[in-house]
């Protein structure tokens, strides 16, 4: 038994986690519905992640900011992940305009009452989640708390001494092995969550909506493709693609499935780690990104209101296409501060063109029925452009140091 466990983690970790995904979805198509234990590896392996995520940024970094120099890249990544929540909003506003679809309205009732009123609403709550006690936001997943909380004892522990600053490295790296226990154990976990989907949903989940559930994958695909391999090319002036296609393919794929940008903060950490870049540096920019780095969201947000208006015969102007941009940009940059991520924020952006919220609320039931799609694909365009800006802020710095290195090269498997 103990060969046949070190011949399976022998092997590298995505094709186990691909080899998970196929019989997943085999057990999903053939396998009764309901099948509790497959369905329990499933919750398992998410509640998991959600649950070591929190106390691994709190302490990593508390760790960095106590043991760090200088905050490193991290104006280059938070001015990437503001391009690039921007630039995914004018993708789907393009997209939206150049091919326009009509939605057939259902009912909404029932949810109207969790609908943001306004942006303000939106700043206030995130700002509210700042002034929380520590340990209530370690409880409840509140990263913005934990961040804020973080971030401030980090600062203050610079004046400890060097024993004492040890002593939160050494947390934050046994609390990484935790971490790299719990990574282990994704194929299985993946395969009970493809499972549960399929099971469940079966292969009508790939046919309702299609037009919109398209148009939506495609802006996504378009900006993890082409969008943000420019960007980091425009940085690091070498060839995007091998890190673009390493950060889909590890980070990506199991934020595609857990639909979570929390529970892949750990996911994210580690690649980072084999990627050799520097911890200072990611175990701020990764937690932050899971908080602020929306572009997916904000391609939900921009596409769904312009459907909307379209649906409601109003013509949309260039100038009011670009303030639906920033405003999506900034809504999504909320969303994880706001229950129902970002399908409810769709009546903020439906707002500007003065759709009533009955409307809008409507527009948000149908994102809700193409959630199992756009949901997933939102979070694996989300959380893998975490890593992938984090580790091009870095490879530039490199560059400019003169120092020898391959893009998306792993140096610490």
């Amino acid at each position: 038994m103990k060969q046949l466990i070190g011949k399976w983690n022998g092997i590298d970790l995505i094709i186990r986690i691909l080899i998970g995904l196929a019989i997943g979805a085999l057990l999903g198509i053939f396998a009764p519905q309901g099948v509790y234990i497959i369905e329990l590896m499933g919750k398992l392996f998410v509640s998991a992640l959600k649950s070591v995520a929190p106390v691994l940024v709190f302490f990593l970094v508390i760790s960095a900011l106590a043991n760090a120099k200088s905050m490193g890249n991290m104006k280059t990544i938070v001015v990437m992940y503001a391009v690039s929540t921007f630039l995914a909003s004018l993708v789907a506003v393009v997209a939206a305009s150049v091919f326009p679809l009509e939605l057939t309205l259902a009912n909404a009732a029932g949810i109207e009452h969790a609908s943001p009123e306004g942006i303000g609403e939106v700043l206030n709550s995130l700002v509210m989640k700042i002034a929380v006690n520590p340990v209530d936001a370690l409880m409840n997943a509140n990263y913005i708390g934990i961040l804020a909380w973080a971030i401030a004892i980090g600062v203050a522990f610079r004046l400890a001494n060097a024993t004492t600053k040890m002593m939160f490295s050494d947390i934050s790296d046994v609390i990484g092995k935790v971490v790299h226990w719990v990574i282990n154990l994704a194929p299985f976990g993946i395969m009970g969550l493809v499972y549960t989907s399929v099971s469940t949903n079966g292969l009508e989940i790939f046919t309702e909506y299609g037009q919109l559930v398209l148009l939506l994958v495609s802006c996504m695909f378009f900006i993890a493709l082409v969008v943000n391999p420019l960007m980091v090319f425009a940085i690091t002036r070498r060839n995007p693609f091998p890190l673009v296609f390493l950060t889909l393919r590890t980070s990506g794929l199991t934020a595609f499935f857990t639909r979570s940008s929390a529970a892949n903060i750990p996911v994210n950490m580690d690649l980072c780690d084999r990627l050799g870049l520097d911890k200072d540096n990611y175990s701020v920019s990764i937690p932050l990104g899971a908080t602020i780095n929306m572009a997916g969201a904000a391609v939900t947000i921009s596409m769904m209101a312009l459907c909307a208006a379209h649906t409601m015969g109003i013509s949309v102007d260039i100038p009011t296409a670009v303030i639906l941009s920033a405003l999506a940009a900034v809504s999504a940059a909320g969303a994880s501060g706001v229950a129902g991520g970002s399908l409810l924020l769709i009546p903020l952006a439906c707002s500007l063109f003065g759709i009533s919220n009955d409307v809008a609320m409507q527009v948000v039931a149908i994102g809700l029925i193409i959630g199992v799609i756009q949901d997933s694909c939102e979070t694996a365009l989300n959380s893998s452009s975490d890593v992938l800006f984090t580790a091009a802020a870095e490879y530039r710095q490199w560059a400019r140091e003169g120092r020898e290195f391959t893009m998306g090269a792993e140096v610490n498997k």
